[in-house]
C-alpha cells in the first residue's frame, strides 16, 4: 500500500478541504458529484458514465469488502476521481483480492480521504456540481483557481465517444438463441448484456457513432440503447441514428439511452442542480401504482413539458417528480432513467427486461 500523503479537494467556488490522498499521487480534475449508495463502489468506479467525474460517497466507510475481479461494469475505472470519509485498510470478504486503495493505484487514480464528506455533499447540494482538483501536488488556491478554468463543463460534452467501444462485438451464451439485439453502446455497462445472455439473447454491441443501416444490418429482434455519460444533447449523430429507427424495431433504452430516444422524438433534456446518483433512489411506476427503488446515475434529464402528445410518462422520481421512465405510443419503444439492470442496487425494477423480450417476442 503507498504511504498517504497531504492532498487537498479544491471546487470551483473557491471551498477546498485538505485531507489525505487515497490511491495514486499527483493531480486530477472532474465534475464532483455525491452517491447516496451505502456498497457498490467498485461497480460505481467502473461504470462507464462516471467519465470526467470526481465521485464523492456519502457512507462515511468505504472500503470494507474489498475489491475483486468480478465486481466491475467495464475494463477500467472511468471516474477521475475517488472522494471518501475513510477508507477500510483490511477489508473483510472471501471474495476479497485486493484493498480499495490498490485498486485505485492500480489503476492511476487520484482520490482524497479523511475530509467531512458530510459538509461537503451539503455543499454540492445547496449550490450543485461543480468542477474540482485533486491534488497532492498544489495547494495554491491562486493557481488551483486558474487551472480550474480550464476544466469542461458536463455541457455540451459527448463523452459517448469516449467510452464507446471501437468496434462491432458479438456475444452470446447459446448455439440457439431466442432473440437478436443489437445493442448501441454509449457506455454500456457489463451487467447489462449479462442479463440479455442470460435470457438467450445473441447480443451485438455497435460503437456510438454506428449508423441506423448498421444496425438493422443483421435483422435483429430489438434494439437497445445503452446508459453512458456526457450531456445528451451533444450527442446529435446517435440521435439522427435512433430517430431514423423509431418505428422499425422495438427500442428499449436506458439512463443515456433514454435522454436520447426522448431527443430523438423531438423533446429536450436539461441539466440537473445535483443529479441521481445512489441505489436507494425512489421511481413510483404511474401505470401499477408501485415504488420501486431503483439504482440510478445521470446529471441530465428528459424535460417532461417538452415530450411530444405521442410520448407517455410512464415512471417518475418521487425526489423531484422528473420524468423516470417514457413510451412512444405510435412506435415500439420505451425507457428508464434508471438502471433496473441494478449493479449495484435493488432488484426492483428487472421486470422492465422482460417488457422488452416480451415486445421482441410480438414483433418476431
Amino acid at each position: 500500500m503507498q504511504k498517504s500523503k497531504k492532498a487537498i479537494l479544491f471546487l470551483e467556488d473557491g471551498f477546498f478541504f485538505i485531507g489525505k490522498s487515497l490511491g495514486s499521487l499527483g493531480e486530477t480534475s472532474g465534475e464532483v458529484c455525491f452517491n447516496t449508495g451505502m456498497t457498490g463502489y467498485q461497480e460505481i468506479l467502473t461504470d462507464p458514465s462516471y467519465a470526467k467525474q470526481m465521485i464523492i460517497m456519502c457512507s462515511p466507510h468505504i472500503g470494507n469488502y474489498g475489491t475483486n475481479i468480478e465486481d466491475v461494469e467495464s475494463d477500467e475505472i472511468h471516474a477521475t476521481g475517488f472522494i471518501i470519509k475513510s477508507e477500510s485498510i483490511s477489508p473483510s470478504n472471501w471474495r476479497s483480492q485486493e484493498t480499495l486503495s490498490d485498486f485505485l493505484t492500480k489503476n492511476k487514480i487520484v482520490g482524497i480521504q479523511d475530509i467531512d464528506t458530510r459538509a461537503l455533499t451539503i455543499h454540492i447540494r445547496k449550490n450543485g456540481a461543480m468542477r474540482g482538483i485533486i491534488s497532492t501536488e498544489d495547494f495554491s488556491e491562486q493557481s488551483l483557481l486558474r487551472k480550474i478554468q480550464d476544466v469542461p463543463k458536463m455541457e455540451g460534452q459527448d463523452l459517448a465517444i469516449d467510452v464507446t467501444r471501437n468496434k462491432k462485438t458479438i456475444l452470446c451464451k447459446t448455439k440457439n438463441p431466442l432473440f437478436k439485439i443489437s445493442a448501441i453502446d454509449f457506455g454500456m455497462k457489463s451487467n447489462i448484456y449479462e442479463i440479455m445472455l442470460d435470457n438467450g439473447a445473441e447480443v451485438t454491441i455497435h460503437p456510438a457513432n454506428v449508423k441506423s443501416d448498421e444496425v438493422l444490418s443483421g435483422n435483429p429482434d430489438g434494439i437497445f440503447l445503452s446508459n453512458g455519460p456526457g450531456d445528451p444533447a451533444a450527442i446529435d449523430y446517435a440521435i439522427e441514428t435512433v430517430r431514423d429507427l423509431i418505428g422499425k424495431k422495438p427500442i428499449f433504452g436506458i439512463c443515456l439511452g433514454h435522454q436520447i430516444l426522448a431527443l430523438a422524438m423531438g423533446a429536450k433534456t436539461f441539466k440537473m442542480k445535483f443529479g441521481h446518483r445512489g441505489i436507494n433512489q425512489p421511481v413510483k411506476n404511474l401505470k401499477t401504482s408501485k415504488i420501486e427503488i431503483t439504482s440510478q446515475n445521470h446529471g441530465f434529464a428528459v424535460d417532461e413539458k417538452s415530450l411530444p402528445d405521442e410520448i407517455t410518462v410512464t415512471h417518475k422520481h418521487l425526489n423531484d417528480n422528473t420524468v423516470a421512465g417514457i413510451e412512444c405510443k405510435n412506435a415500439m419503444a420505451y425507457s428508464v432513467q434508471y438502471h433496473p439492470e441494478s449493479s449495484p442496487g435493488p432488484h426492483d425494477s428487472r421486470y422492465v427486461f422482460k417488457r422488452f423480450f416480451e415486445m421482441m417476442k410480438e414483433n418476431a
